[in-house]
This record gives C-alpha cells, structure tokens and sequence, in this order.
C-alpha cells in the first residue's frame, strides 16, 4: 500500500470512529450548510452579471449608442448586484447561526469531558479542547468555509469560458489545473509543519497558563526568570514552527497570486487577439478576463486561508480524542441515599504512563459511625486512594462500593450530595465565599432562602461562621481562583465547610489540617466528631496522627500498598515496635504519641 493510500484508509478508519454526538451535531447542521450551499448558488450566477453587463455594454451600447439600453442595463446590473450583496450577507449568517448551533450543541458536552473525563496527565492539547472546539466553530462559520462553498462553481465559470472561444477555455482549464497543483504542493509542504505548531503552542499555552496560576508561588521561590525564559524557549520553538510555515505558505501563495494575475492578463491578451481576427466580440475581451478571475478566486482564497483550515481539521481531530478518551456520562438508574458504607475492594491505580502502580489492591471496609486514618509517608498513594473513593479517579482494577453498589453505578452529581470531600489543595474557584461552600448551587436551585440556610449551617459546623462573618463582606465576599484572597488556613476551613454542605453521609479529607491554627484544627477535631455522633462514615488522610486520635480504624500505606489494617490500638502498637527495632539515631517519632 502507498503512503497515500495509508493515509486515505486512516482518514477513512478515523471517519468511521467519530463519536456519535460530535456525528449528531455535525448531522443537526447539514441543514444550515444545504441552505448556505443554495445561496452560494445564487450569488455565483449574480457574479455573472457584470460580465454579461461588459459583453452588453461593448456589443450593443457602444455599436449603436442606445442610451435607453444602458439605462435599463445598468438599473437591472445594480439590482443583480444589489440581490448578491443581500444573499452573500445572509450565507454568512447562516454559517454563524451554525457556528452558534454547534456552539449549543457540543460546548456542554466538551465541558462535561474536560471537567469530569481527564486527568492532570492528559496531553496538553486535550486540555485546551474548548479553545480546539471554538477554533474549528469559528473556521467554519468564515471565509474559508465561503471560499469552499464557492469552489463547486469553478468548472461553471471554465466552461463558460469556453463558450467564449475553446482557446479561452483550454487556458482557463490549464490555469486551474496548476493552480490546483500549487494548492496541493503547499498542503504537502505546510502539513507537518502546521501540525506541529499545533502540539507546541498547546504545550506552551498549558505552561504558561501554569506559571500565571500559580504566579505567587513563582515569585516567592524565585523562579520567575528560570521559567519566564523557560517559557520564551518553548514560544520561541512554537514561533519558529509558526514562521518556517508561513514562509513556505507566503511562497506557494505569491506563486497561486502571481499565476491568477498572470492568466488574468493572458485571458485579456488572448480575448483581444481573437477579437482582432473577429472570433469574438469586443465585450468578449473583458468577459473572459473577468470569468477567469472569478473561476480561479475560490482556489487563491482556500489557499490563503490554508492555516485555519488545518487549525480547523486538528481542532476536529482533538474532539474526536477527548469524545473517546474521556468517559461518556450515560444516565443511571437513580439509587436510594446511602446509609454510609464505604468498602475499597482491590483498588488499583497504574501510573499515567502505564509502567507502574500507584495503589496495589487496596481494600477496607468502613460503616456508618466509624473513622479510619490513613497514613504513610509521602508518594504512598494516600491522595490518589481519595480520590479513587470519591469517584474523582476511576481505578484501573478493582472497585469502590457505597451501600454495595459501584461508584460507577451511581450518578455522579447525584452521589455528590453525599459526599463531602476535602481535597489536600482545598480547590476553590473564583465565586463568593456563599457560592464556594454553597457547591454553586445558586447557579441550578431556585430556593435561595434554603440555600442560604444550608450554607450558614455548614460553615457553623467547620466553626468557620465567626470567620466569615469577619471577611469584608462576609459570605458575599468575592474570592478568585484558587482562593484568592485568603490564607492557607482560611482557604482550608471554608473547604471543610464545603465538605460539610447538605450533611453528607461519607466524608473524605485528604489532609485536612496541614494548614491550620490551634483554633482551626480545634474547630476540626469538633466537625469530625460531631459527624461521627451523626452516623457519618469517615476517612481522613492525614501525616500528623494527633489529629486521628478518635479514629476506629488506621490503613498505613507504603509504596501503594497496604502495610497495616486494623483497629487504632493495634496498628499504633505495631507502628511502636517498629520503631523500638530501629537504631536510637533512627528513633524519633514524635507523630505516634497519639491518644489510645
């Protein structure tokens, strides 16, 4: 098989794998398209008006000076023209009102994928599919998706070239022909230059958009000019690529310009040869050289727009692949509330690329009412087993079970009332602190009276009420992404207040006090206490074991694994004599003193 031939069946493979709502979507827009293929139409047979208007006005104005003639000639032209202008405005909104459908259509379902389908491992250009999506909605809704819909009509416009003399024809057709092998040169020059600006401007954007979040962070470590000029490295590769590109389509399209041009004048020099020898009409002169131009127009135009449309086809490319990769959220049936009980059933979790394991088979069991701790020391996989039980990472063997049924069971937004999680980076948006504790329900409910109360309850439980209140606006205190705005530890309260929003019956907290005061992890150790007295199922991930003094149960993990299980009391025997056998240098453990 040719490479050519590989090419078409991948393309052809790739076709036959678009997943049905990106086939749906693009199905739903067939009719916008058809309508603006019909206007195209029309607005090609009114570009023939003015030759038509030249060809009358050298045939019969002129020979005979009828000024009656031009006047009705020109009142019916500027009408033609009048009615291409009005047609050519509306394809163009019919192109944008099907940009906007897609927009409806699919935006929803790229952020469902983004949000719910992709980890921080994910390529850099999956990440960046809204701007891919918007990329591809804008090419197709502008000059070149008219250029395209124009370029049928090419063959029109030849062959009525050759109405006007054969001679006309044929150098009209040879014309297109090395117009067509000039487009087809810079394709194959510009295509795996294209492509890869496209993967080094998603790996920048993603870096740079990285630094600006945590800029703060970069100031203080003083890595503001390591990455800044870490950052220029990587632009100056994309901006390379994106340079060599348009040197080698600046040269293939001032050749297509030049050619047009060329055949524009040849068309011009050759109809006034013909009409010299009387084989054709003096307006034929100026109607073969307009007619040429406008049959070869179309093609220059694809040209010159050839960027967006690779940008366009790799935008396309990059939906296809978060459609497959991320999960599709089908509907599932809707299962009664959960009383609390929490299993882990040989959860394992594979390292993103593949080679290795994060968590090996990892199982425990948790009741309503009961507390385990889970320690270890750093990169055992306490983080990564969070969120495996919150259903923020699916596991790659094995399973999580709440009241017996899979996570995957459950719908998700459904089972998230349930749950109250704290993760270690505490994660709030740009929002008030009312709609940050709140889960944004403001945005969907229509109660605010309830949504009110609900919220002043939970940051009351977290014991954060007093230190909200002091905010300059209280809980219409407006924070930016990340928290903004706030200290680690209050950042880390309205989080736990968060956590306990609409009284979940398991809580998950992924080192829920790294950051607190003696006040803050007071009011922590109370939260967790009256939760339990509630009947809630809890785990708390944590390094410092002061704060699991009134766990049940402790899971020590090492190298991703379960070391330890078991009631509080044993493991923390267990831990001790671990220590006792090691060298007195090695004996320092001050996080084991923990209450019995």
């Amino acid at each position: 098989m040719t490479g050519r031939s590989a090419e078409g069946g991948r393309t052809d493979r790739a076709r036959q794998r678009i997943p049905e709502p990106l086939a749906t979507a693009l199905r739903t827009c067939r009719r916008h398209l058809l309508i603006a293929a019909g206007f195209s139409a029309l607005v090609n047979i009114l570009y023939l008006a003015p030759t038509l208007y030249m060809l009358q006005i050298y045939d019969r104005v002129l020979p005979t000076g009828g000024i009656l003639t031009l006047v009705f000639l020109t009142v019916a032209v500027v009408f033609a023209l009048a009615t291409l202008a009005m047609l050519d405005s509306l394809r163009q909104r019919i192109l944008v009102r099907l940009g906007l459908r897609l927009d409806r259509q699919l935006a929803a379902e790229v952020l469902t994928r983004l949000t719910g389908g992709l980890g921080s491992a994910a390529n850099p250009r999956l990440r960046q599919a809204m701007r891919e999506f918007d990329a591809f909605r804008n090419i197709i809704a502008g000059p070149a998706a008219l250029a395209m819909l124009d370029a049928p009509w090419t063959p029109i416009y030849l062959f009525l070239c050759f109405v006007l003399h054969p001679l006309l024809g044929v150098i009209s057709v040879l014309g297109a022909l090395a117009l067509l092998i000039l487009a087809v040169l810079n394709e194959r020059a510009t295509r795996s230059k294209l492509e890869a600006l496209h993967e080094a401007s998603a790996q920048a954007y993603a870096a740079q958009e990285a630094i600006a979040t945590h800029g703060g962070l970069v100031r203080a470590l003083g890595m503001r000019e390591p990455l800044i000029v870490r950052q220029l490295l990587e632009r100056r590769t994309a901006v390379g690529l994106q340079a060599d590109a348009q040197f080698t389509g600046g040269v293939y399209s001032g050749l297509i310009r030049f050619l047009r041009l060329t055949l524009q004048s040849l068309a011009l020099g050759t109809g006034a040869w013909l009409a010299v020898r009387h084989e054709i009409s003096a307006g034929g002169v100026i109607a073969a050289s307009i007619l040429l131009s406008r049959s070869l127009q179309p093609i220059e135009q694809i040209v010159g727009a050839w960027k967006g449309v690779i940008q366009a086809r790799d935008g396309f490319r990059t939906l296809v692949d978060l459609f497959q990769q991320a999960p599709v959220m089908t509907p599932r049936t809707r299962l009664p509330a959960p009383e609390g009980r929490l299993r882990a059933e040989q959860a394992s979790v594979r390292t993103p690329d593949g080679t290795g394991m994060i968590l090996r088979g990892v199982s425990f069991d948790l009741n309503p009412g009961e507390i385990i701790g889970v320690v270890g020391p750093s990169g055992a996989g306490k983080t990564t087993l969070a969120r495996v039980l919150v259903g923020a990472l699916a596991p790659d063997h094995g399973c999580v079970r709440i009241d017996g049924a899979d996570l995957a069971d459950w719908q998700q937004e459904r089972l998230a009332s349930y749950i109250g999680y704290l993760p270690q980076n505490c994660g709030l948006f740009a929002g008030t602190v009312k709609e940050n504790i709140a889960r944004f329900a403001s945005i969907l409910e229509s109660d605010p009276r309830e949504i009110d109360e609900r919220t002043v309850a939970a940051a009351t439980a977290a014991g954060a009420h007093e230190m909200i209140l002091r905010l300059p606006e209280a809980y219409d205190t407006p924070l930016a992404a990340g928290g903004g705005g706030l200290s680690a530890g209050q950042a880390q309260r309205l989080a736990l207040a968060r956590a306990l929003y609409g009284d979940p019956r398991i809580f998950v907290l992924d080192e829920p006090n790294s950051n607190l005061d003696s006040e803050g992890e007071t009011a922590l150790e109370h939260a967790i206490a009256a939760q339990k007295a509630r009947g809630a199922a809890l785990v708390v991930i944590a390094h410092r074991l002061n704060i699991l003094g009134v766990a049940d149960k402790l899971l020590v993990l090492r190298d991703g694994a379960v070391d330890l299980y078991g009631p509080r009391r044993d493991v923390l025997q267990a831990l001790e004599a671990r220590v006792a056998s090691l060298p007195r240098a090695a004996n320092a453990a001050p996080d084991l003193r923990v209450t019995r």
